[in-house]
């Protein structure tokens, strides 16, 4: 990896970041695979690095938070019994969360779905903003018993927005992974005055989408899941450093009329980085 230049080391990263598979991007660059998880693994600190640093004193006043579901080695009921409730063996849920005004991704957490991981991802969450926000999640109950004791009553306005679903699709081939319908949702106001008309999960769940389309891991019913939770947890990080810095929002981009990522539109970044000056944050370490 160290005999890459930074010109090559942006072509991997470019097809990584738009959803190509290590050996896809074997087959497209002509570099092998041991160097591209060794760049991935080495990029995926940096990157991590550089964030953790940067993303603070954030301006936010809307987080949206959800969690999204994948698995690395094999799926949970093929876990072989020497490895059975090992973490990284099986499912692995990734917390996420989304400025709902600048659209930037401050915090990420690759994880349980339990309240030990809520914890921390919340208290990440909280240790990079500057003022009291209104936070919206869905169901899941960790949320509810971490919330108030990280934030106190007067902390932060917090909802939970619970959504009814029906019976799923028919026995039709075209229904067969389609999922349940939504029947209703149910606003809960739970801490502080939240707003109601600002309760809202839209934005993080369309962020679901674009992980799912930028990460060749997290996408569903293919052999391309991670083998390994360290590799999942630096693409993740490679994907947001992407996300956050480099890829014009189309939203923003509107509104702005120029092009303008959520880093810019945070105030954390004064231009559109390229795939080079992310590959570049390995000669700054």
């Amino acid at each position: 990896m160290n005999r890459l230049s930074t010109e090559r080391r942006g072509q991997v990263i470019s097809c990584l970041v738009e959803g190509m598979s290590i050996r896809a991007t074997v087959r497209v660059t002509g570099v092998a695979k041991n160097t591209i998880v060794k760049l991935l693994a080495d990029l995926g600190d940096a990157c991590s690095d550089y964030q953790n640093a940067t993303l603070r004193d954030l301006p936010t006043t809307r987080v949206e938070c959800d969690e999204i579901w994948s698995f690395c080695h094999s799926k949970q009921r093929n876990v072989p019994e020497e490895h059975e409730g090992e973490f990284g063996y099986g499912d692995v849920w990734t917390w996420t969360c989304i400025d709902a005004d600048s659209k930037l991704v401050p915090s990420w957490l690759v994880g349980l779905r339990d309240s030990r991981d809520c914890y921390y991802f919340l208290a990440d969450l909280k240790s990079r903003l500057r003022n009291r926000v209104q936070l919206t999640s869905d169901g899941h109950a960790p949320y509810l018993r971490v919330i108030e004791p990280l934030f106190g009553a007067d902390g932060i306005d917090f909802a939970q927005l619970i959504k009814m679903y029906g019976a799923g699709g028919n026995d039709s081939p075209e229904h067969t992974y389609s999922p349940a319908a939504c029947t209703g949702i149910e606003k809960r106001p739970q801490v502080g005055r939240p707003d109601r008309a600002l309760i809202s999960t839209s934005y993080v769940e369309r962020q679901n989408l674009t992980m799912r389309m930028g990460m060749r891991r997290f996408t569903r019913l293919t052999n391309a899941f991670s083998k390994k939770v360290e590799n999942h947890a630096h693409a993740v990080s490679l994907h947001f450093m992407h996300y956050n810095f480099a890829r014009p929002h189309q939203t923003l981009t509107k509104r702005n009329r120029c092009p303008t990522t959520p880093a810019m539109q945070a105030g954390k970044a004064d231009h559109v980085w390229s795939v080079w000056e992310i590959a570049a944050l390995l000669e700054s370490d």
